[in-house]
């Protein structure tokens, strides 16, 4: 698939990927339905190819916008400032995303300091007349104050709604200021889960930033990633590598070398995808299609595809040996302490087959899992990279894995159909409902936590750490109630809203 660079507008995962973000059975029923080579799903399901059977539910409870993942990168390059088109209101993540983006630093050794963002504060009136003079205005603040080397424009539902034509704003005040100034289209409406607000970033940044004339440094690989801890220098550096990490954290010019690396890699497939593929295909930076680094199935092939692509395959099976050989005794320890622990994982969906993976390295029962959104395909298409369906080849079906958009209502018969001991999370807002359950979570701020060799480790050594405290939830349980009513928590299907909706259109609900 041909990802189109030349329009301003990042095509959103629905159309593009054919994400869902509503399903439930077991993961190898996903993984079968998702498989890279099928057509349509059958009558009543669309004609577009890898689309998925989709439960639709009557409402959505809460969720995060594709904005606010542009906040989240665009935001967090160092020597840019990001103006966000919108009502104030859009910019009350700011808050914190300020605290991630110094805690990343801080982890990454880098200079702490505060974002640069600024809201255009969009009123009423702006509503009716139009805000292209507050963001003309708020784009020369953005230079007088910081003199940043690029500007990035996020978009709102305020902005498609009134139909500002940011796009020339842009253009006229990149050619005044002479450096890149980049809308990105990233309205809340416009797609149904947040992660085109990635794609909608490294649109922007492949567009106006990345060089187009590089010049190619042979040892440098780009690692498209988040906050997370510098886990992939040591990794790398066995190889006779360097690290380019992009986009949270990176500067300007760390970005505009995009071009110029010898591969490209993540440690997720949705966070990666959309950046890794256009680099492949408008520059010729390989993309490593391999699973991802989870595990030692996992890490093994993304290291060996790694060391193929870049020429390093004797430095990589020495290092593979050596790692084997330093966890496997620690790691036959934590086996031995988790020993008939049920762990439940719910995070973005690539990263959480990697999560579910680790736990089974760990000798931990995963019987259900919970992912915000699934991707039935990756931008670059490649078997390789189907990371459902290698969890399901290595580590086992789990038999109950639900695809739900972080909606509270549905996690509490979730967690009641395996009633785990632990809970993993990457987004925090469900778990205080597990705790009240007297589940122990062990939120995942630090997304690098469970890569590679050593991650396999770390998350054990995680797991036995808030097991230590099982007590406090315990004692919470006993002492809280849900806001939910019987009849609701009696009730054994989270989804049967969705399913009393698809049956009443179809004139078959009894």
């Amino acid at each position: 698939m041909k990802l189109n660079l030349n329009t301003p507008v990042v095509e959103n995962r629905e159309q593009r990927l054919g994400t869902i973000i509503a399903w439930d059975g077991a993961a190898s029923e996903l993984s079968a339905e998702s498989a890279y080579a099928r057509g349509a799903c059958g009558a009543g399901c669309g004609e577009k190819a890898r689309r998925v059977c989709e439960l639709q539910g009557p409402f959505t409870q809460g969720s995060v916008c594709s904005e606010q993942m542009v906040e989240c990168q665009a935001g967090n390059v160092r020597d840019a400032v990001l103006i966000q088109h919108a009502p104030i209101g859009c910019g009350a993540g700011q808050v914190i995303y300020n605290s991630i983006y110094r805690n990343g630093l801080a982890m990454r050794k880098l200079p702490v300091e505060n974002l640069r963002l600024i809201c255009t504060n969009l009123q009423e009136s702006d509503m009716v007349f139009g805000g292209v003079e507050k963001l003309e205005q708020s784009i020369r603040d953005a230079w007088e104050r910081h003199r940043p080397k690029a500007i990035f424009i996020g978009t709102s539902c305020a902005t498609g709604i009134i139909g500002d034509d940011v796009d020339s704003v842009a253009s006229r005040l990149e050619e005044e200021l002479a450096i890149p100034v980049i809308p990105l289209h990233c309205e809340g409406f416009r797609s149904k889960h947040w992660s085109t607000g990635f794609d909608a970033t490294q649109h922007g940044i492949v567009r106006q930033i990345v060089r187009k004339n590089p010049q190619k440094q042979e040892d440098l690989v780009n690692v498209i990633c988040l906050w997370g801890t510098d886990v992939f220098t040591p990794m790398l550096k066995e190889l006779g590598l360097r690290v380019n990490y992009v986009v949270d954290l990176a500067t300007v010019e760390e970005l505009a070398q995009l071009s110029e690396a010898a591969a490209t890699v993540g440690f997720c497939h949705t966070l990666a995808s959309y950046l890794a593929t256009a680099l492949e295909q408008a520059f010729g930076v390989p993309e490593i299609k391999a699973p991802q680094p989870y595990g030692f199935a996992g890490t093994d092939a993304w290291i060996r595809e790694l060391a193929r692509v870049t020429g390093r395959e004797a430095q990589a099976e020495a290092y593979i040996a050596k790692e084997h050989a330093r966890v496997k005794p620690r790691l036959e320890e934590l086996r031995q302490r988790l020993k008939g622990k049920k762990g439940y994982v719910a995070t973005g969906s690539a990263y959480a087959h990697g999560l579910i993976a680790v736990l089974r390295e760990l000798g931990v029962e995963v019987d259900g899992s919970l992912v915000f959104h699934h991707d039935p395909v990756y931008d670059s298409q490649d078997p390789r990279q189907d990371s459902l369906s290698h969890l399901v080849d290595h580590y086992g079906d789990v038999p109950h894995f639900s695809v739900s958009n972080r909606q509270q209502y549905q996690f509490y018969g979730l967690l009641q159909r395996v009633k785990p001991d632990f809970i993993l999370i990457r987004h925090n807002g469900l778990a205080p409902l597990a705790s009240r359950l007297g589940i122990p979570a062990a939120p995942l701020g630090d997304e690098h936590h469970a890569l590679g060799y050593q991650g396999m480790l770390n998350l054990g050594e995680t797991i036995l750490e808030i097991l230590a405290r099982k007590k406090f939830h315990d004692d919470l349980a006993a002492h809280t109630q849900l806001p939910y009513k019987q009849a609701w928590l009696r009730q054994s299907d989270p989804f049967i809203l969705a399913r009393k909706r698809q049956a009443e259109a179809k004139g078959s609900y009894d």
